[in-house]
């Protein structure tokens, strides 16, 4: 219903400009130069950060970022993936499940929470969240007023050597969501779920102008590849295919696992690639951080004109969900 509303709105005042340009003071101007006068431009954010093992320290070092996004130009900005500790994923131990809390309960989106208020942007929270017996990798989207618009759960979990999140997480069941938000219908994913186009697509079809994947990803230990170039190319794809820029926070640095008997005296450490990007509406990286660096990106997009590329395009009105659903049938 949003992506119908979405493009009815705007195919109704593009028909309405065009239809009355001889009766009114812009009648020497072109339909595009009338989308220029009725652009809606939003700018986008991504916090590239280390993450240490205090809870407070990194609430702070994010904030610190956020309020420099603010003050760039940012109305919607992105805080990397489980950013108030270091990826405790990386070895297995029971006590780690203390991490979670209530979404009302967590430390960063209390936060977060009033700073979206004071300074009157969107901010996506990545949170460990705990729903009575079940524990979940989640987001939060604050609206620019501090109000929280829901809850969005990891979908795909991975189970790798170092990313061990099965072992935290249950897999979400909030199926895929798009956010209505003071500027903008942004859709978010979390890390695992760059890597499915079914993601992206879902999130696009619902209306999101605007993709968003927090992530916490780096060395490949036991596969010995540099993973950031196809992480990235992905999301590229994503972008291209759907016609909505995308944009990815990672965090940086070497986070090493302290050897106990809980976890069986492991020995292992991750090196987190950074590389944040913002994409354009066709797939292009527009900016992108290094692999090393605390950065903020920040980038502005106008969201009529994205939605007119996207009608004039043709994706979505040419698609066919009924014979993808029989080649899914087939498949289950």
């Amino acid at each position: 219903m949003r992506t119908n509303s979405v493009k009815n709105k705007f195919f109704t005042r593009e028909i309405c400009v065009c239809a009355h340009l001889t009766q009114t003071r812009y009648a020497q101007k072109t339909c595009a130069e009338m989308r220029n006068i009725m652009s809606r431009i939003t700018g986008v954010a991504a916090i590239q950060m280390k993450c240490s093992r205090n809870v407070l320290e990194n609430i702070q070092t994010a904030d610190r970022l956020v309020r420099k996004a603010a003050e760039e130009g940012a109305n919607i900005i992105l805080l990397p993936e489980l950013f108030e500790r270091q990826y405790f994923c990386q070895e297995r131990r029971y006590e780690y499940y203390e991490y979670a809390r209530k979404t009302d309960e967590d430390e960063g989106v209390k936060h977060f929470t009033k700073v979206a208020k004071e300074l009157r942007v969107v901010i996506i929270v990545s949170f460990y969240e705990k729903d009575v017996n079940q524990l979940y990798n989640t987001v939060t989207v604050i609206d620019a007023d501090g109000t929280n618009l829901g809850i969005y759960r990891k979908t795909h979990i991975p189970d790798d050597h170092y990313y061990q999140e099965k072992f935290y997480f249950v897999p979400g069941n909030t199926g895929f969501k798009v956010f209505d938000t003071r500027f903008g219908c942004i859709g978010v994913g979390i890390c695992w779920d760059q890597w499915f186009p079914e993601t992206a697509r879902a999130m696009a079809v619902a209306g999101a102008e605007v993709l968003f994947y927090p992530t916490a990803i780096g060395s490949e230990p036991i596969l010995d590849c540099d993973s950031m170039p196809h992480w990235r190319r992905c999301m590229q794809g994503h972008s291209a295919s759907n016609l909505v820029p995308v944009v990815a926070a990672n965090r940086i640095g070497v986070e090493s696992v302290e050897p106990c008997e809980e976890n069986g005296e492991q020995t292992s450490s991750l090196k987190f690639y950074g590389s944040s990007f913002i994409t354009d509406n066709t797939g292009d990286i527009i900016y992108q951080a290094g692999r090393d660096e605390e950065e903020v990106i920040v980038h502005k997009f106008d969201l009529d004109k994205l939605a007119y590329d996207r009608l004039s395009w043709g994706l979505f009105r040419d698609r066919r969900p009924d014979i993808y659903e029989k080649a899914i049938r087939k498949e289950l």
